[in-house]
């Protein structure tokens, strides 16, 4: 088989590293049911077997996610994990007999860019380990009174060290929590590397890693977070501490944007006559305008889908669902899709 027709998986009977066509992640998880069809075929795989409990492995993690965001446009490129041992293997063609063994010595660096350079030699690529963009803050004396005490700000920091297994296995996952709120301009994700500043970690009581604090608007001396340390348990922390209604790819929930505070005002609304819309409408400026904050940026789309109504009829509300709907299908910005999301939540509240 020729190279250009190999595919690599860095994969589980679970993970897989796989191109957006298959999957919104670069990681997709492998089943009994899934592994030929993804892996069997007619290219060849990278495998990496690994156990969730095991440290190398969970060191391994990020340099994983490095691979598979640099490769997952690669053609003929896959990469996938395999719930069982930490070690590499490398199946040559579709028809081999089984998995050659370990292609790196137990000495072989396994960094994003080694694992790079296999697959290039291995695959015929050219693919280089891209540099990504954090959307973590990172935190110093210089700004950390100027990000953190920022009363406009809702802020959770991380306290970690370097050299720390936990903070190295909890890096990705943090990351992907800063993804999934960089939107929000009130919700900060930051971090400090308290070994090298352990005056300032100190000062607020950090004697472990990684130790997480929640600085939120209205208490900057801090809250312990408690919390899991899988993404899913952040972002529901931060949805509820802060107001905001994300999911944990950082699209808006369906609840995004909706005020309960307007509720019985919208239905009364939808349930009045012609006439007595107009009425009904003045009331709902008029609570609109006691609202703050984001509250106050969503009750202006009430009021203008309100308008709307009234001016183009009873069904407008539905048309312009479906329009915005369409919209959202397609391949749109992130800026681009919260305004719509946020427009089509409103609007159903207005075509129950």
């Amino acid at each position: 088989m020729a190279k250009s027709q190999i595919y690599f998986a860095v994969g589980t009977l679970a993970l897989l590293f796989i191109s957006s066509v298959f999957a919104d992640d670069d990681v997709v998880v492998l089943t009994n049911d899934n592994f030929e069809k993804e892996v069997g075929q007619d290219r060849g795989a990278l495998v990496e077997f690994y156990a969730p409990w095991c440290g190398h492995c969970k060191k391994l993690a990020p340099e994983y996610e490095k691979l598979g965001a640099s490769f997952k446009k690669a053609k003929w490129i896959v990469m996938s994990i395999k719930t069982f041992a930490a070690n590499m293997m490398f199946l040559d063609t579709p028809q081999s007999s089984g998995f050659q063994r370990d292609p790196w010595s137990p000495r072989s660096a396994r960094t994003a860019d080694a694992l790079a350079e296999f697959v290039n030699t291995e695959g015929g690529t050219n693919v280089k380990i891209a540099a990504a963009p954090s959307n973590v803050v990172i935190l110093s004396p210089d700004n950390f009174e100027d990000v953190v005490m920022d009363k406009s700000k809702d802020v959770l920091v991380e306290f970690y060290a370097p050299w720390c297994g936990h903070c190295k296995s909890l890096a990705p996952i943090y990351e992907k929590v800063a993804n999934a709120y960089k939107s929000e301009e009130d919700v900060v994700i930051a971090n400090l590397d308290a070994d090298k500043h352990r005056d300032l970690a100190e000062k607020y009581g950090i004697s472990g890693f990684p130790t997480l604090k929640f600085f939120p608007k209205n208490n900057k001396d801090g809250e312990d977070y408690e919390g899991g340390r899988d993404l899913d348990d952040f972002v529901s922390f931060i949805n509820e501490k802060c107001g905001t209604s994300r999911d944990s790819k950082g699209q808006l929930t369906s609840k995004a944007g909706v005020v309960a505070s307007l509720e019985s005002l919208v239905k009364e609304f939808v349930s009045a006559t012609n006439d007595e819309k107009k009425a009904v409408f003045n009331r709902l400026e008029e609570e609109v305008g006691k609202l703050e904050g984001s509250a106050a940026r969503y009750g202006k789309i009430y009021t203008k889908a309100a308008k709307s109504c009234m001016e183009k009829g009873a069904d407008f509300a539905t048309k312009e669902i479906q329009r915005l709907e369409r919209l959202l299908s397609k391949s749109i910005s992130s800026s681009k899709s919260d305004e719509f999301t946020l427009k089509k939540n409103i609007l159903s509240t207005f075509s129950a």
